[in-house]
């Protein structure tokens, strides 16, 4: 029987989520872009992708994009199942547990530290 924190739907708080790049702050300044700086130099700005900052300026191509992926397969073509696939998700669930229950440091913080 799985524990609750695997079956549990609850989303990640956007501050402790690990693939959020930007903050909504962050993306309204991009938004803004007072200097008139490029793409380009907005993306070395931030130190993300110029794809990314491209997709924060124009929705309409991020949206054209997702559309894209999803009549070629979507996620699923990346996915290479197997160990190493394995080994991420357990890493990934026991972050998300840590993260969810409140358990301060993750076991990795842990032993890092002590280095």
């Amino acid at each position: 029987m799985p524990y609750k924190w695997q079956t549990d739907k609850t989303p990640m708080p956007r501050q402790a989520d690990k693939r959020v790049k930007l903050t909504d702050r962050q993306r309204k300044q991009i938004r803004l872009n007072p200097d008139g700086l490029s793409q380009r130099k907005l993306a070395k700005l931030y130190g993300v992708s110029r794809r990314l900052i491209t997709f924060i300026l124009d929705p309409q191509k991020l949206a054209d994009n997702r559309e894209a992926r999803d009549k070629r397969g979507g996620w699923e073509q990346y996915y290479k199942g197997g160990s190493e696939w394995a080994k991420t998700m357990r890493k990934h669930r026991r972050y998300k547990q840590e993260v969810l229950t409140g358990n301060g440091e993750t076991q990795q913080t842990k032993g890092e530290s002590e280095l």
